[in-house]
């Protein structure tokens, strides 16, 4: 059994802000492999399929993003995992837009929600997929940005230039997913990885059939 989770915030409010991209790749792994999202259990609302042959649990979160990890540590207790059974799906500010990055352990990066999960779970070495949103304008210049200009950032949607980024990445995110279930971090972080790196953004687009 494996988990995947995808960090976000719950309510149409956050639907599609840039702090939700976690619940959409989740979102689009379930409608891909026809695994209903429809059991609340563990302060989450989670599906059970398979996917390529290997059963796995999809999860949303709804505890919002800083306490992410009260559900995920709730879920590997549930289903008996270890860390490295866990793929947690999350936006990452330090990314370009668009761009993917697949990892296994390490620290939060300053996202919240990665460190409520390794706080709870009290192990970093989980897998991860961060999906890149960017900085704004503002971050990258030498005065800064507040921590509430950071959160208003990251709780906004995304404009028409962004979204041209973000589209094709969502299923790219799942099907790193989708490879990590199937065939372990080594394997993924080779593919996806590499061909993001020499592509500049997205690199590997498979179908998403």
């Amino acid at each position: 059994m494996k988990l995947s989770v995808g960090l976000g915030n719950p309510g149409k409010k956050y639907e599609f802000t840039r702090h939700n991209l976690g619940f959409l790749c989740v979102n689009r792994l379930a409608n891909r492999y026809k695994i209903k999202l429809n059991k609340t259990q563990a302060k989450s609302r989670t599906g059970t399929g398979i996917i390529e042959g290997e059963e796995v649990m999809l999860a949303r979160p709804q505890t919002f993003m800083n306490l992410s990890g009260q559900s995920v540590v709730l879920l590997k207790n549930k289903l008996r995992l270890a860390p490295g059974d866990i793929i947690v799906i999350h936006d990452d500010l330090d990314l370009p837009a668009g761009r993917i990055r697949v990892r296994c352990g390490g620290g939060s990066g300053g996202h919240n929600g990665i460190k409520s999960i390794i706080a709870e779970v009290g192990s970093p070495d989980f897998n991860r997929i961060r999906i890149g949103i960017g900085r704004p304008p503002a971050f990258r210049t030498s005065s800064g940005m507040s921590e509430d200009e950071v959160i208003d950032f990251v709780l906004s949607t995304f404009n028409s230039e962004e979204k041209k980024l973000i589209e094709p990445a969502i299923p790219l995110a799942a099907n790193a997913a989708v490879s990590l279930i199937t065939s372990g971090i080594t394997a993924t972080m080779n593919t996806y990885n590499a061909n993001t790196e020499k592509s500049g953004r997205n690199g590997k687009e498979n179908n998403d059939g």
